[in-house]
């Protein structure tokens, strides 16, 4: 065995030095809400972003963000994950983590995940290598040369690329994925550190009928074991999805409820979904 194998094994995370992975926050769901957002306000040169905005998210549900552009969606979302700070209200993770307290990197850290619209992989590594990057680990520049893949961490990486369906592309580059398998491979990048809440950004955007159809059974899939909010403009795929649905209008909660309820609801046919209707 070589000296830097040695090292490896000494510097085994899963055996000798847990206290180097993160530890992973207690959330208290015990009200079976995972995320509270009360009285959000935010502007921006007057303009009202986020309106007194209220929403409650349970813990392993579903829930679809719909609205036009402008409704708050991306900044609602910008708000959760600490990357813009709001003016005014609350951001609870489970009863007792103020989210407004913490940073981006706090925020991951917690367990909060966030998916963009356009997939942020990794082109010139493989699919295995992206999900191995994306692991939550220490990420010191020594610590990664001694560490190797621990039997906890590859059996988790099988079971991701089992649950987004890329087991046969696992040594594929993933610049040479269709724009669909780049969408799942980045989620299962979130998933391989069993993130508590997926933020989804426009999953079925550029996809395929096929795609999208696979998205859906992905992230219904999902619910459960994670909680999900997905922002999504596109109303059959919301259809295909969504338990309960939340309208945003001009930085506010306009209506919530299934599918069904939101479109026949006049104030939504008025302001969004109009024509549609």
């Amino acid at each position: 065995m070589s000296t830097l194998d040695d090292a490896r094994e000494i510097f085994n995370r899963d055996q000798v030095w847990p206290f180097l992975v993160p530890k992973v926050a207690e959330v208290d769901v015990s009200k079976q809400v995972l995320l509270y957002v009360e009285g959000l306000n935010l502007s921006f040169d007057g303009f009202k972003a986020l309106n007194d905005l209220n929403l409650y998210i349970n813990d392993g549900e579903l829930r679809c963000l719909i609205g036009a552009n402008g409704a708050g969606k991306t900044t609602l979302m910008d708000v959760i994950t600490g990357k813009t700070q709001c003016d005014s209200g609350t951001v609870y993770f489970g009863q007792t983590i103020n989210l407004l307290e913490k940073d981006e990197a706090e925020i991951a850290q917690l367990g909060i995940g966030r998916k963009f619209q356009k997939p942020t992989v990794f082109e010139a590594h493989t699919v295995m290598d992206n999900l191995e990057l994306a692991l939550k680990a220490n990420k010191q520049i020594l610590f990664n040369l001694m560490a190797r893949l621990t039997p906890t961490q590859i059996t988790r990486i099988e079971e991701v690329l089992e649950i987004v369906g890329l087991k046969e592309q696992r040594f594929m580059l993933a610049g040479a994925l269709s724009h669909g398998q780049k969408q799942w491979l980045e989620i299962g990048m979130l998933l391989v550190s069993n993130p508590r809440l997926l933020l989804v950004d426009e999953p079925v955007a550029g996809m395929t009928a096929q795609e999208t159809e696979r998205t859906a059974e992905l992230l219904t899939s999902l619910a459960g074991d994670h909680t999900v909010i997905v922002v999504e403009h596109d109303m059959e795929f919301v259809r295909s999805i969504a338990r309960t649905v939340t309208v945003l209008h001009q930085g506010s909660v306009l209506a919530e409820g299934s599918m069904d309820q939101v479109q026949n609801h006049p104030d939504v046919i008025e302001v969004y979904l109009g024509e549609e209707h």
